[in-house]
């Protein structure tokens, strides 16, 4: 097979393909494949969601400022202000 995909920059092999056939037909743990941490870490034991917001370019430009001076990054600056908003 004649092929220039890569992983990372490194060519995929028949070899690697075979290896990965090999392994997906002996069947996965999905106790195993739950444990490995994937995605982003939870910020606490509740639930949390995605939520979609729309900004100016100006208001991203402020936003931006407060969390480059803060040391903090954007959700984090939202998610203070709607906190402070809170008291």
């Amino acid at each position: 097979m004649e092929t220039n995909e890569t992983i990372n920059g490194v060519p995929v092999t028949e070899e690697q393909i075979a290896a990965w056939v090999a392994e997906a037909e002996a069947g996965y743990d999905a106790e195993v494949l739950k444990q490995r941490g994937r995605g982003r870490p939870g910020r606490g034991a509740e639930p949390s969601q995605v939520v979609a917001l729309r900004l100016t370019v100006d208001e991203i430009t402020v936003l931006d400022e407060r969390a480059q001076n803060a040391g903090k990054t954007r959700s984090d600056v939202i998610r203070e202000a709607l906190h402070l908003s809170g008291t």
